[in-house]
């Protein structure tokens, strides 16, 4: 099973007096532009996702139709799940990876919680390694669909996903 963890982009500042609470932060404009560029990198590096799991808050969604129409999926494939809030432990993520059994998972979410999948992932611990910035990207091959054990194939920042696209903006 092929996995991909995809951090949102840039959302609106939790500091600004008119942010809405932090379920319904969106993306800015900066940050569709930027996830959108990203995510056609994903798609230059051959990621073809059968379904894509997200957080429900409001960026990591967007974030995940953005991926959809990308790569060519439907937004069918999409489904949100809470595995992916921020504070969510990643052995919610792996029970939900286990039912898909096969195929290539692309979920976007959030920090600190991918990057705590992302180590247990590869090192069947929860203490991270790894800092995904917003935008970027990390792909992992689990030895086993839906169970710790894999290896991390690569992990690119935005910067180097809009590279791979063509642009840098």
């Amino acid at each position: 099973m092929r996995l991909v963890l995809v951090r949102h982009g840039i959302a609106h500042d939790r500091a600004a007096p008119d942010c809405p609470a932090d379920p319904d932060r969106a993306l800015t404009p900066r940050g569709i532009e930027r996830t959108t560029l990203a995510a056609r990198g994903l798609g230059v590096l051959g990621v073809a996702p059968t379904r894509i799991l997200t957080s429900p808050y409001t960026r990591a969604v967007q974030t995940a139709r953005i991926a959809a129409g990308e790569l060519g999926c439907g937004a069918e494939v999409i489904r949100e799940t809470e595995a992916l809030l921020p504070e969510a432990e990643p052995k919610a993520l792996f029970a939900l990876l286990a039912r898909e059994k096969s195929g290539e998972i692309l979920c976007t979410g959030h920090a600190p919680n991918l990057d705590h999948v992302l180590a247990y992932a590869v090192a069947s611990r929860a203490s991270p390694f790894t800092e995904l910035k917003k935008a970027g990207a990390a792909r992992i091959e689990l030895f086993v669909p839906g169970r710790p054990g894999g290896t991390l194939v690569w992990l690119l920042g935005s910067k180097a996903l809009r590279a791979l696209a063509g642009t840098l903006t």
